[in-house]
């Protein structure tokens, strides 16, 4: 599956991180950083960190 963000949506409300810290996670400098492609079981850790998004700046497609 494809993990797409849209940085115009994205607060940074780290909801995502917390949800699935193996696919999204902050560097350094605080930017969202994440894995683009993602499957089996992160796949459906990915649909629930989009799922918690509360800009819904998260799609995913398979």
């Amino acid at each position: 599956m494809r993990i797409i963000v849209d940085r115009d949506l994205c607060d940074l409300h780290g909801q995502c991180v917390l949800t699935a810290p193996d696919i999204f996670r902050f560097d350094d400098e605080g930017e969202l950083q994440y894995l683009p492609e993602v499957e089996g079981e992160m796949a459906a850790r990915a649909e629930s960190a989009a799922s918690v998004c509360p800009t819904g700046a998260i799609e995913i497609k398979p």
